[in-house]
């Protein structure tokens, strides 16, 4: 009798998927096979732009523990002073640390990026998405006010929500929030129109799916793409507003401190100290470029891929 063929395991080489491969199999295997991923990876200015991103969010996260001095600690004997070795980019009018207060903005524009693009997208995704949905007068009622917002300047109209309920960062974010919310809406019911009558959304009405379960499982993903797009663009709409409402003394105010309201200070010794604005609006520039120049290389990898058409 013949014995049955027997198949020997080579110990020294791990099998395929074993955990400790695991994580790196997985990114890797996604890096491969996602084209929108692998078109962003190969787009060098996108590239160089997410790092600038990652770069300010790291000192928006850890700037105070790097900053050689304390931000609010005045000095007057040392005021307009030129760079040097204790400080690096000089100091303002009232001997405070240029370096260690541009750091201190960092956060503070992180926290007006967030509050400004979290309101815009809370009031602005749901609400078109609703609005595609349902359709009819109600979804044409809202389409019209939102078309009303977006005509006026977004300027004036966050002055007028500020002068309402009065100046603050909080304030002036939660106004832009509300100035961006329109864009976000047009994405999301645009979205929500494209596939409100397809099959899939027919058969899940039927089975009694809810709108909001609809929503949000079966429109807002075939509106993600777009939207992440206008998300990034948002970000550096966000930073240029709360710049110019803190140089207007509408947003951030004492002893808080951000870019725009450095700017403000600078200004007010452009005469006799010039150099003070060049720090805060060099950071301004590339900030907002960066999160320009990223939204436009995802838009390309989305666009090359397929998930986002082009215009």
């Amino acid at each position: 009798m013949m014995s049955a063929p027997t198949t020997v395991l080579n110990s020294e080489q791990p099998a395929t998927g074993s955990p400790s491969e695991a994580p790196s199999n997985r990114f890797v295997h996604t890096l491969r096979t996602s084209r929108p991923l692998r078109l962003l990876v190969r787009n060098v200015p996108a590239m160089i732009a997410f790092a600038f991103i990652l770069l300010v969010l790291f000192l928006a996260l850890f700037g105070n523990a790097l900053s050689p001095h304390d931000p609010n600690v005045q000095n007057l004997s040392h005021s307009l002073a030129g760079p040097s070795g204790e400080n690096w980019l000089g100091t303002d009018a009232y001997g405070r640390d240029l370096f260690s207060r541009l750091l201190a903005s960092a956060n503070v524009t992180l926290l007006a990026v967030v509050q400004a693009v979290g309101v815009a997208a809370v009031i602005g995704i749901p609400t078109g998405l609703f609005a595609g949905l349902v359709g009819g007068w109600l979804g044409g009622l809202i389409s019209r006010i939102s078309d009303a917002l977006q005509s006026l300047p977004p300027l004036i109209l966050a002055v007028a929500i500020i002068g309402i309920f009065g100046p603050g960062l909080t304030n002036a974010m939660v106004a832009i929030g509300f100035v961006m919310a329109p864009s976000l809406y047009r994405l999301a019911r645009g979205a929500a129109e494209s596939v409100a009558t397809e099959t899939y959304i027919e058969a899940a009405r039927a089975l009694g799916c809810g709108k909001g379960r609809l929503m949000w499982s079966h429109v807002l993903p075939n509106a993600a793409s777009p939207l992440l797009v206008q998300l990034s663009f948002s970000a550096g709409v966000a930073i240029v507003a709360e710049a110019s409402l803190s140089f207007l003394g509408l947003g951030v105010q004492a002893p808080q401190t951000s870019w725009g309201s450095m700017v403000r200070e600078a200004f007010d010794n452009v005469y006799t100290a010039p150099g003070l604005i060049v720090a805060p609006a060099v950071m301004i520039v590339l900030t907002v470029l960066a999160f320009s120049t990223f939204g436009d290389g995802l838009r390309d990898a989305l666009e090359g891929s397929g998930k986002v058409k082009k215009s």
